[in-house]
């Protein structure tokens, strides 16, 4: 036993300590999602605006969103192939120069004003929203397991800086462009390239060690502890995948849905682009900046509480976008901060769902085929929303989104009974005798929790087993 642990230090010589390598993988993630937070919010800003100027027509406004969301879910994909098979750091980097090349491609369409090649370019650009949000679980691969809420957070809650800045330099970006002969709506792409193209050349040269390739390393070394983890979390990762899946989905859908028309809604009632700017601004800081607490609370309370708080959030989103008067920009920065928020509970706690229930083998594929999932719910949200806000208008879309947010609850629920109850029915009258520790955990867990504190489904612990007090009289043999 003695000499197998210097040849199990021995071949991690190359491998860096996993707290001290998580630091470093987080500054560098810190930094990148700075700058893709710039070019991600800058193109959100106007791309609805420039679809409509170019087309003449509001109800394809919420194209532009439909297809870099759908853009966004074949990078989903490729990234996670990448990554899987070569690790984060060329997965995420070749995501962000697609996103760039993208962001060049609106630009020429615009000079040229071919809707055809706008579509086209806004497809390829949806690679830097996919590769934006592939970024989290870099931040998750080596994180302690009890730390995981707060790993993902830090590398969200860097989006905020970027994502703030990117809004409020639409106008500024539109006039320099208009000095390059570029259309003002399309000067906000440049910021996004430019900001694409540093988080891609950022992450090429620092990512290192990469936070998925050294934590298989680590785990090799743990081949038993890992196989017998493996075999016991099997029926719970299924399980922990559909939930966290069905979660993101849902949020995403709701907020790209409500997001992408309220800029139209704005400029359709004589606001210009510094007031949708700010409100998208709110909203997106809203989508990152509580990520820190929002990362605790997954990590206190649990995962499917905070899912839970997502859809109420969500709903109040709804509620308060529909009834806010078209003139007033405080109630509807307000709004879409409730908004951004509801994403951000859904995401956090999705995400950490999800990383806790995949092995590292597959982990990497699996994540970008949720990923892929999210962006579909996406695109179906930015291509119906403008459908709807033609037929119907702006309050409607926002209050049926709210609605809907709703079905989270009993996707938590119905998830929540599996976990407690295809394991645990209760055992069959026998006529042998049985030992009383022969009753599955989570049985016993169940049986307990009407009376002691409540536990999370996948707690196996059972609670402590009283002795029965005796009978006898005093003094009896």
């Amino acid at each position: 036993m003695t000499r197998a642990e210097p040849a199990a230090s021995a071949s991690l010589s190359g491998i860096p300590d996993a707290a001290q390598a998580q630091r470093r993988i987080l500054r560098v993630l810190v930094a990148s999602q700075i700058l893709s937070g710039a070019g991600l919010a800058a193109g959100v800003t106007v791309g609805a605006l420039l679809a409509q100027d170019m087309l003449g027509t509001t109800s394809l406004a919420g194209l532009p969103s439909a297809l870099f969301t759908a853009g966004s879910a074949l990078t989903a994909v490729a990234v996670g192939r990448i990554s899987q098979a070569r690790g984060r750091r060329p997965g995420l980097a070749i995501g962000y120069l697609t996103g760039a090349v993208g962001s060049a491609g609106v630009i020429t369409a615009a000079v040229l004003d071919s809707p055809v090649l706008l579509f086209l370019a806004l497809f390829v650009y949806g690679a830097g929203t996919a590769t934006n949000l592939q970024a989290r679980y870099a931040g998750a691969d080596l994180a302690d397991p009890a730390h995981r809420g707060r790993a993902v957070s830090t590398v969200l809650v860097a989006t905020t800086l970027g994502g703030v800045a990117g809004p409020n330099l639409a106008a500024p970006t539109g006039d320099f462009a208009e000095t390059l002969g570029i259309p003002n709506l399309a000067g906000p792409f440049l910021l996004s390239g430019a900001a694409y193209a540093l988080a891609a050349v950022v992450l090429a040269t620092s990512l290192r060690p990469d936070p998925l390739l050294t934590a298989r390393a680590l785990a090799d070394t743990e081949q038993a502890d890992r196989s017998k983890a493996s075999a016991a979390s099997a029926h719970e990762g299924r399980g922990g995948v559909v939930l966290g899946a069905l979660v993101m989905v849902l949020t995403q859908l709701v907020m790209v849905a409500i997001m992408t028309m309220t800029p139209v809604h704005m400029h359709d009632h004589g606001h210009g682009t510094a007031a949708s700017g700010l409100v998208i601004a709110i909203h997106i800081g809203a989508m990152y900046l509580p990520s820190p607490l929002t990362g605790r609370l997954v990590d206190r309370y649990g995962r499917m509480k905070i899912a839970a708080a997502s859809g109420l959030t969500l709903l109040a989103a709804g509620i308060l976008a529909a009834l806010a008067p078209a003139d007033s920009v405080a109630l509807l920065a307000l709004a879409l901060a409730l908004l951004g928020l509801g994403w951000n509970l859904g995401l956090v706690s999705g995400t950490a769902i999800i990383t806790d229930t995949v092995p590292l083998a597959t982990r990497a594929r699996t994540q970008g085929m949720v990923d892929v999932s999210i962006a579909i719910a996406g695109a179906t949200g930015g291509i119906s929303s403008g459908v709807i806000a033609t037929a119907a208008g702006y309050p409607t879309l926002a209050l049926t989104a709210g609605v809907l947010a709703l079905a989270v609850l009993p996707a938590v629920a119905a998830t929540a009974y599996r976990r407690w109850w295809p394991t645990c029915s209760p055992p069959r009258p026998s006529r042998s005798t049985a030992p009383a520790s022969s009753a599955s955990p989570c049985c016993s867990a169940s049986a307990g929790r009407s009376t002691g504190p409540a536990r999370a489904p996948w707690s196996t612990s059972s609670p402590p087993t009283r002795q029965p007090r005796s009978t006898s009289p005093p003094g009896a043999t």
